[in-house]
């Protein structure tokens, strides 16, 4: 693989920052594009993509929206901003790929960079799906995010479904999920059910179980507990001991009941998880330590999707995120977006942070 190049810029119109960000990539003249935008820029996301493609010579892109964007050290959210990154990649090593344009037979498809809709109701099931169609099963990626339109980029701007680009086994890339809760000690099994309100755990009233798991003084007020208490369910034959966090919806005092914001089946394993800005930090340190051990040599670029809940909102401060991983890893082209739920393997997360390294 030959060299990535990435830029990000704010300004007063999307000319402008497009201009600053073509500037400063020069003139690749091939490879695949990565672009992501803040949501005061979808109405010219079309233009966007043109421009960049006139003025880089780089005729693939693929990309979407964000309310907060990511790139290098920094964070964008609430202004018109833009970030690129040109992967100088020959043709036989990508393809791009929307719901308009499927992946021929023959598509070099090893790994795969998603963004989907969310409004498209079957969106897990999607990414299922996708997963299975390339051959390491991997997917990373997120859901638009945007208080106006969601808007996709691949070589167009699209709406809907899942879009993206499939990699080629000649594309090293190490990639890890980190989580931005941490578990409370046991796991239960439900043991009675009804689509998302549980009533027994371990054959005992689901919220009595819950109540002794968070604690005395959280328990005192379950609608407080909600902001900082989720539901994690372990991922069945996860390595990495990996689990999609789901809300607490509602709690029913009187019967016991707890919901949560997906369906369960009698049988199904949980445990209950803090979400805190300590234990984000530190699960990021872990991914980060872990990647400079897979991939000790320089990365030559980075993709970072994470959620909406995570940057400034949980780690303190604006680019705080982005910093840890510049520590860790470098200076390195690397650009992103803040998700409505995040893309890794073959399952859509949330309150996570899916960082890909290129090497």
């Amino acid at each position: 693989m030959t060299a990535f190049r990435a830029a990000h810029a704010s300004g007063n119109n999307w000319r402008e920052c497009v201009a600053q960000c073509a500037g400063r990539l020069g003139r690749p003249g091939g490879g695949l594009g990565f672009v992501y935008f803040t949501d005061a820029l979808v109405p010219y996301a079309a233009p966007i993509v043109e421009s960049l493609r006139e003025q880089t010579g780089v005729a693939d892109w693929v990309g979407t929206v964000g309310i907060g964007i990511i790139a290098s050290g920094t964070e964008y959210l609430g202004e018109p901003a833009l970030a690129a990154m040109v992967a100088e990649l020959s043709a036989d090593q990508y393809q791009v790929f929307s719901g308009r344009a499927r992946l021929a037979g023959d598509a070099p498809a090893h790994f795969g960079v998603i963004h989907a809709d969310p409004g498209t109701p079957d969106v897990a099931e999607l990414i299922a799906d996708m997963s299975s169609k390339v051959a390491s099963g991997f997917l990373v990626g997120g859901i638009s995010s945007s208080r106006s339109r969601a808007v996709q980029v691949a070589n167009e701007v699209i709406s809907g479904g899942l879009s993206g680009a499939v990699l080629a086994s000649s594309v090293g890339v190490s990639t890890r999920l980190t989580q931005g809760c941490a578990p409370l000690p046991g796991r239960y099994r439900v043991t009675a059910c009804e689509s998302n309100v549980i009533s027994t755990l371990d054959g005992r009233p689901a919220l009595a179980v819950m109540n002794e798991a968070i604690g005395e003084v959280l328990a005192r007020d379950l609608h407080r507990a909600a902001h900082f208490i989720h539901v994690g369910l372990p991922v069945a034959g996860s390595d990495r001991g990996d689990y999609l966090v789901r809300n607490l919806v509602g709690f029913d005092p009187g019967k016991g009941l707890i919901a949560i914001g997906d369906m369960v089946e009698p049988g199904a394993e949980l445990m209950f998880c803090k979400r805190d800005p300590e234990s984000a930090r530190r699960d990021l340190r872990r991914i980060l330590a872990e990647l400079r051990e897979e991939a000790p040599a320089q990365a030559r670029g980075a993709l970072y999707f994470s959620c909406v809940g995570r940057g400034e909102h949980m780690f303190g401060s604006r680019g705080a995120e982005l910093a840890l991983v510049s520590e860790a890893l470098g200076e390195l082209p690397l650009v992103g977006f803040f998700c409505n739920g995040e893309i890794s393997h073959d399952r859509l997360y949330g309150y996570t942070g899916v960082l890909t390294l290129f090497h």
